[in-house]
């Protein structure tokens, strides 16, 4: 047990890797319950089966929304407070309780560990890892606590719901909200509050709260001491990164769902509801899966579009997905700086490392990668079922699907009940791999780092 405890201490990726799976079966089991069988399931003599099981506890734990039973009716009150608990421990489990573990194992090397978990929290070396510990659980609960508030009177007023009804509706969502997971309790998810703009409103900015990460949070919170008009110049790189990225993103986002869906998804409604359909639909591949539109119907251009920000995703250490707003700042930045003749990455006043830089292409790539072998098994497996209902192979549904998955965003354009079970245990695997990322999965399952004691000549190969 000691040797294990110290193999979890020098290898923290390790801990995420065991926690998020444990978690998995734990919520796999308990949902195959009787008592977790909702209304439908149970008239239709359908139980829950154990890849149902499986499918619906990986896409909670990973904070996706992929769905192959329905939320709201084949899964009775016990059955969503249990998926509402796995969205909860699996948006903000990876900060708190996997480095609580962590750290716990860790007691000789405190200090240590201190440190690593206070950076990869974003609180600095010195901070005090209880009240970063504390921050997070308390900034969670308090932006859920309020989004959950203003949906339930909603929800109440507006649509008539009772107020037990509303209160959990209003709850549900807005930790599916915030854990950027995107689970809803109506079969067509949120497109009966396409027209709602407090719907709209609070889940959009309980997504860019949750997926902007909790570093950013943090710091933020470390800057109130000067005048909000001096605060940008006191962030950490770090912070300006997500920051200005996640503004860039929301706003061509936004337009390009605007532009490309104007006589499409968007034809024949009032410019404001226009502008914020297309804000919405910008902001939900984030990683959070929310939809108020159908995505089976809209164009090709749009949902490619849809799955270059479903791969970015969100920001480190948040509740999102993807291979990150950050990284793909880095990247930005190096391909500018290279454009521009220098060496050496320079924003902000600030220089980016050249190992920062390999590991943002090191990320970007292994996603690239796990995209297109996770894509080539599923056309393989599903290419027996044929054409789909518009006569195409389901390439196009088959990628958008494969995205979501990786990127752990959770929107879809109907093909997730159609796969077989093959296809659903790929998917499974896909959301595993990109809520806890390919390098933190590799890392924790790789040996340990050597070094060579021999040194080969260096050869520079043609690229580019």
């Amino acid at each position: 047990m000691s040797q294990f405890a110290g193999s979890l201490t020098r290898h923290p990726a390790r801990v995420s890797f065991f926690w998020f799976a444990g978690t998995i079966l734990l919520g796999m089991v308990l949902l195959t319950l009787p008592i977790c069988r909702g209304t439908r399931s149970v008239e239709k003599h359908q139980p829950i089966s154990w890849l149902d099981a499986a499918f619906t506890s990986t896409s909670a734990v990973c904070v996706t929304g992929l769905t192959v039973r329905s939320t709201g009716h084949d899964y009775s009150f016990t059955g969503q407070l249990i998926i509402a608990a796995l969205i909860q421990v699996g948006g903000i489990g990876i900060m708190t309780v996997t480095t609580f573990v962590s750290f716990t194992f860790g007691a000789r090397e405190s200090l240590r560990q201190r440190a690593i978990i206070s950076e990869t929290l974003g609180a600095g070396s010195q901070a005090d890892i209880r009240w970063v510990l504390r921050g997070v659980l308390l900034a969670t609960l308090a932006v859920e606590a309020v989004g959950a508030a203003i949906l339930a009177v909603n929800f109440a007023w507006r649509y008539g719901l009772p107020w037990d009804s509303a209160l959990w509706h209003g709850a549900f969502h807005s930790v599916a909200a915030f854990c950027n997971a995107g689970f809803g309790l109506e079969d067509d998810n949120l497109m009966r509050y396409q027209h709602d703009p407090i719907v709209n409103f609070t889940i959009a900015i309980e997504i860019i709260l949750g997926g902007i990460g909790f570093p950013v949070i943090l710091d933020w919170h470390r800057q109130r001491v000067h005048p909000v008009g001096e605060r940008w110049g006191h962030l950490l790189l770090h912070s300006k990164l997500m920051l200005l990225g996640t503004a860039l993103l929301l706003l061509l986002g936004m337009l390009a769902f605007l532009v490309l869906e104007w006589d499409g998804a968007l034809a024949g409604k009032p410019l404001a509801q226009k502008l914020m359909t297309s804000l919405f639909e910008s902001t939900t591949p984030r990683t959070a899966g929310f939809n108020t539109v159908d995505y089976a119907k809209l164009t090709d251009a749009t949902l490619f579009v849809t799955m270059l920000l479903m791969l970015i995703g969100a920001g480190p250490c948040s509740t999102g997905g993807g291979f990150k707003v950050s990284t793909f700042m880095v990247l930005a930045c190096r391909a500018w700086s290279t454009f521009q003749g220098f060496g050496k990455v320079h924003v902000f006043r600030r220089s980016i490392t050249h190992q920062i830089v390999e590991r943002a292409v090191a990320t970007a790539l292994l996603f690239s990668i796990i995209a297109s072998i996770g894509l080539l098994l599923l056309l393989t497996i599903e290419q027996s079922a044929g054409p789909n209902n518009n006569g195409d192979s389901g390439f196009r549904d088959m990628a958008f699907e494969c995205v979501s998955a990786l990127g752990t965003v959770g929107l879809s354009t109907g093909m997730t009940t159609k796969l077989s079970s093959l296809g659903r245990l790929i998917i499974i695997l896909l959301m595993f791999l990109g809520r806890l990322g390919p390098l933190t999965v590799f890392v924790a399952l790789a040996r340990s780092e050597r070094d060579r004691k021999i040194e080969f000549a260096a050869e520079e190969p043609l690229v580019g």
